[in-house]
């Protein structure tokens, strides 16, 4: 029976029998007592003390030229192993590959000591399912230590994680695979390989193992950190605002062409991060390469119009909000209507500046003064319709006039003209008609 069946029989039993289920310990507050029991204590030694170790072994192991360019190039093969592997292939597969290809990125992602391609690609889909919500493994919005690798240093609650269809992982033989010999695998890829081709070829035993094997596999760690802190707080956000990810060249630079994450967010199943030609995207290069030589297919890429659609949709939407905060004047359906004789007489009495344009009265006693054309002017229409004059009639207003002119509405007129005052009782079965200066 699988642990997780059984752990699931045993709360069943807890339950049925009246005994307490077992608490997870991230259901309980962190403690002087207890906060060592709070602590995934596999994720320091990974993360902060192995390195820690190699840096200080690195005090006294020089580094050779040709083992820092191992280092170099295999920082590239397990990069690519988790940027066009574990990322692009099995978590959105973005395209298709051979079982060549495949068995390389498995071998390549596992030399990056970042877990397992099923734990990866599975914590992966539920942070883009469940982005910046409790559900989502490494939300930004517990803080920016904490979505870069706090995640990894305290436990969390795997009932905590938002649920995702993992079925293409369980059926991929070369995930199921790497998942059950995921250790031996990892202490091959990551620490054995570069410590023996730096050992049997110039004869740098400790170099290949502190340099091209454990401060490369920790720098790849950092590079791959930076996608979930980095591009979720540095850059613009061109595609959607409504979430944290954003699109910056430093984040990209650092993780292999991953830091263009607003694309990202919107466009997952897209094979590319960048869609300039000059965006820094090395992972997208060589998924065209592989492509080219036969090893990728079924390269999935949105068209142009619909990208290009999101884009204006959140210029527009960055235009509305700041549109928002300026004074537009007071909005037509909050306007008091009058009927056009009130206009008449409020005009005549109030001792106001009111002047009607296209069916909308406005106050312009205080920018009367101001008046471009002259006080005159204005007061030749005060109490009547200046719609022609105002557009064209007089002089065609720019928009800047139109802008200003709304800040002055005070009140809409019935039917949005003068209306023929007609006598009492004469032609009384003909309805007024109105008339438009």
């Amino acid at each position: 029976m699988s642990t997780c069946r059984y752990s699931k029989c045993v709360s069943h039993i807890a339950s049925r029998s009246g005994l307490p289920s077992r608490v997870h310990i991230t259901e309980t507050p962190i403690t002087m007592q207890n906060w060592y029991k709070h602590v995934n204590w596999w994720g320091v030694v990974l993360t902060i003390l192995v390195p820690l170790y190699a840096c200080v072994q690195a005090v006294w192991i020089p580094l050779q030229w040709k083992t820092a360019t191992l280092s170099l190039v295999y920082y590239f093969v397990t990069g690519f192993g988790v940027t066009a592997g574990y990322h692009r292939l099995w978590s959105h597969t973005s395209y298709q590959a051979s079982n060549c290809l495949k068995i390389f990125l498995a071998l390549g992602g596992a030399g990056a000591g970042e877990g397992s391609i099923r734990w990866w690609a599975r914590n992966h889909r539920a942070h883009h399912r469940y982005t910046d919500t409790n559900l989502d493994p490494y939300s930004v919005n517990k803080g920016l230590l904490y979505s870069h690798m706090g995640w990894l240093i305290m436990k969390q609650n795997p009932k905590r994680i938002g649920r995702v269809d993992i079925s293409d992982l369980n059926e991929d033989p070369i995930v199921v695979w790497q998942h059950q010999n995921y250790l031996p695998v990892v202490i091959c890829m990551a620490l054995l390989l570069p410590t023996i081709l730096s050992g049997l070829l110039w004869g740098d035993w400790a170099g290949g193992f502190i340099y091209a094997g454990i401060l490369r596999m920790a720098l790849v760690h950092q590079a791959t950190f930076c996608v979930n802190s980095l591009a979720h707080w540095l850059g613009d956000q061109p595609f959607d605002a409504g979430k944290s990810s954003r699109d910056h060249f430093l984040t990209a630079l650092l993780a292999l062409g991953e830091g263009y994450h607003n694309f990202h967010h919107e466009f997952p199943s897209d094979y590319r991060n960048a869609t300039k030609w000059y965006q820094y995207d090395p992972t997208k290069w060589v998924i065209r390469i592989w492509e080219y030589l036969g090893l990728a297919y079924d390269v999935k890429q949105f068209h142009p119009d619909e990208v290009r659609k999101r884009q204006i949709q959140q210029k527009h939407a960055i235009l509305a909000e700041e549109a928002a905060q300026l004074d537009w004047g007071v909005p037509l359906s909050r306007l008091p209507v009058l009927e056009w004789e009130e206009y008449v007489e409020k005009a005549e009495t109030t001792g106001r500046s009111l002047i009607a344009i296209a069916g909308i009265v406005h106050d312009v006693t205080e920018f009367s003064k101001s008046h471009p054309g002259g006080l005159l002017m204005l007061k030749s229409v005060i109490g009547k319709d200046a719609t022609a004059a105002f557009n064209g009639g007089v002089y065609s207003h720019s928009r800047v006039a139109h802008n200003v002119l709304a800040t002055m509405r005070v009140a809409s007129v019935r039917g949005g003209c003068e209306v023929e005052i007609w006598k009492k009782h004469q032609h009384s079965d003909a309805e007024p008609s109105p008339i438009c200066q």
